[in-house]
């Protein structure tokens, strides 16, 4: 049986900001966590359960340590190593309203759209699921967007573009498409996604006209 290519890999991709890849199969079945080290540091969403030893040695790498975590939604590829790093990291713990959380350990925090957590203001943005949110800091111009959209070559498109997720991966395609009109209100550079690449210019801008197009 041929080997698989399971990478696992960090990159700066913005200042202060880092992808970590926990696991990156062919297919684009691609597992992450974000790192933001400036101000209180700061990680996004926490991969799987059976990734965690490696979201660990590449936090351990960029050499940070997290001290508040914030989950956008519960699907396992983003709730899955929350026990974990709880447990190593003592994190400040953050988790959406809706969300009935199957952890060991219960979140410090709830929050819901229009709250701050630090410099990230919270939007609501259902479809993929119904407790997703965005979070976003206008001031560093960039956006978590969690699964409300995926890089557009997650689907053999051209990299630099977003794309809404499969309706498979959705419980609500439709509502999925109508929340990214709340994004509409804020303006940012670079939109982080969980799968395909992320947009790291003009990235507000590329979902208006994703949500605008003519002929809509």
């Amino acid at each position: 049986m041929d080997a698989v290519d399971i990478r696992i890999m960090t990159t700066e991709i913005t200042d202060g900001v880092y992808d970590i890849t926990c696991l990156d199969e062919p297919e684009g079945k691609r597992y992450r966590a974000f790192l933001f080290v400036d101000g209180t540091p700061t990680l996004f969403d926490t991969g799987l359960t059976s990734t965690t030893d490696a979201l660990f040695a590449e936090i351990e790498d960029i050499g940070v340590e997290p001290e508040r975590l914030v989950i956008t939604h519960g699907d396992g590829d983003h709730l899955g190593g929350f026990d974990g790093v709880v447990e190593r990291y003592d994190v400040e713990s953050w988790v959406p309203d809706q969300l009935d959380a199957d952890t060991e350990h219960e979140p410090d925090e709830r929050y819901g759209d229009g709250d701050r957590i630090g410099r990230f203001v919270a939007v609501h943005t259902p479809g993929h699921e119904p407790e997703h949110h965005s979070l976003i800091d206008e001031e560093g111009s960039i956006a978590v967007l969690g699964d409300a959209l995926s890089g557009a070559d997650q689907r053999g498109l051209e990299v630099g573009q977003f794309h809404i997720p499969p309706a498979v991966y959705s419980t609500d395609l439709n509502q999925a498409e109508e929340s990214l009109e709340r994004l509409l209100d804020y303006e940012f550079d670079v939109g982080l996604v969980y799968h395909g690449s992320s947009v790291t210019t003009n990235a507000s801008a590329k979902i208006d006209r994703y949500v605008n197009f003519p002929g809509k």
